[in-house]
């Protein structure tokens, strides 16, 4: 088979076409374009939760009272329950005037002292055990934030390595299949480019249908929570460990040409 043909079918059946938009970045002569991919699984280990503390009150030193003491019991918490060393954080304490309207006017309650607390744990149920004995309140509010992975910056170099391995492979077996051999890399990147000849730009891997694609998405640093949850009485977020999935991909431009 002529090269000519060769490329034009290995390039439809990776689906690597590039747009009109990128010329400029892409060789005039012979290449493969190809995509790798990498994904993997982990259970979180960060809970994250957040103390807001005010209180009201016309004597200012009442007022930074009851916080420093409310302070005092959330930070005693973080301890008892095994908050992870490093992560309790304190923000300093914040004075301001308080108001609020009555009957379209503007009236003054006295002074609010502010704090903020910030602490992560190492599994949920020490999460919860926190927050079961925590004393939300007006002047105590708590919210959690979605769990996280603290191994998350490693496991994203080890996937980008394991997606950049596979466009090799994948270019090999194309170039292979179709007589051609690879003379070199010419670029590669995490950023999926756009694609011609009605294949819109994310689509890469996903059917065709009526000169439109299906809906990869573009977004390449993905992650996706699933398992049970549920939400604490106190209005916070999730308290039950569920999976997190990393996927990174990789784009790769080989330079080819005839032979074996």
């Amino acid at each position: 088979m002529k090269l000519l043909s060769a490329l034009l079918l290995s390039t439809t059946l990776a689906a690597v076409a590039p747009a009109w938009g990128q010329a400029n970045t892409i060789p005039s002569q012979p290449h493969l374009l190809v995509k790798g991919s990498a994904s993997r699984t982990v259970m979180p280990d960060r809970f994250t939760v957040k103390v807001e503390l005010e209180s009201v009150d016309m004597q200012t030193d009442v007022a930074r009272a009851r916080v420093q003491a409310n302070a005092e019991r959330v930070l005693q918490l973080f301890a008892r329950h095994g908050a992870i060393e490093g992560t309790v954080s304190a923000a300093n304490l914040r004075i301001a005037p308080s108001t609020r309207y009555r009957n379209d006017e503007e009236v003054y309650n006295g002074t609010a002292a502010s704090r903020d607390l910030k602490a992560e744990f190492a599994d949920a149920q020490a999460l919860k055990a926190f927050l079961g004995d925590l004393k939300a309140s007006r002047e105590v509010q708590v919210s959690t934030a979605e769990p996280t992975y603290s191994g998350e910056r490693r496991l994203r170099g080890e996937l980008k390595a394991e997606a950049a391995a596979q466009t090799r492979e994948s270019a090999k077996g194309l170039a292979g299949a179709y007589g051609t051999k690879i003379t070199g890399l010419y670029s590669i990147s995490d950023v999926a480019p756009n694609f011609a000849y009605g294949v819109q730009a994310g689509t890469w891997g996903t059917a065709v249908r009526d000169g439109f694609g299906g809906g990869e998405s573009t977004t390449l640093d993905k992650i996706a929570v699933t398992g049970s949850r549920y939400r604490a009485a106190s209005g916070g977020e999730l308290l039950t460990a569920a999976p997190i999935t990393y996927t990174e991909n990789v784009y790769a431009i080989f330079l080819i040409q005839d032979g074996p």
